[in-house]
């Protein structure tokens, strides 16, 4: 083979499994789907922390 996939499913394990922005979806309902979302966009890297959002985030 021409690449060596070891370091590619290396690095999908590791942002599976560590990174702020991989969790589980919650599918109860469709709008709990849609919270987690946009959860994910408000508190990823770069986004709101919780430290710093405002009452009109929370």
């Amino acid at each position: 083979t021409l690449i060596n996939i070891r370091p590619v499913v290396a690095a999908i394990k590791e942002f599976f499994g560590t990174s702020q922005l991989s969790q589980f979806m919650d599918q109860n309902n469709p709008l709990s789907g849609l919270t987690h979302k946009r959860r994910l966009l408000a508190l990823g890297p770069g986004g709101l922390s919780r430290e710093r959002a405002g009452l009109e985030v929370r």
